[in-house]
């Protein structure tokens, strides 16, 4: 089953993110690895877009609240926080 928006396919998750900011995903999240000037060059586009664009951030949102009401197992922050390790005494070692 293909899937379009547009006119244009979409095969994964950053295909659909990408339709729907209309920009590239990287964009704004970055990328590993890259440099200072290239992290500043980034954010400077982006400010770039967004003075264009002023509904971005409104329509943005909107995307969010959207993916975490369709996907709330996605966002379940308690099983994202990793426990704390409980020392407990060994055979021997005082606790």
């Amino acid at each position: 089953m293909r899937t379009y928006i547009g006119r244009q396919q979409a095969v994964s998750a950053e295909d659909f993110a990408e339709l729907a900011l209309g920009t590239p995903v990287e964009l704004w999240l970055g990328v590993e690895g890259e440099s200072d000037e290239e992290r500043a060059a980034r954010l400077d586009a982006a400010r770039d877009i967004l003075a264009e664009h002023p509904e971005m951030p409104d329509d943005l949102i909107r995307i969010a609240a959207q993916v975490i009401k369709d996907n709330p197992d996605l966002f379940d922050v308690v099983s994202l926080v990793r426990p704390t390790r409980r020392r407990t005494a060994r055979k021997g070692v005082a606790a």
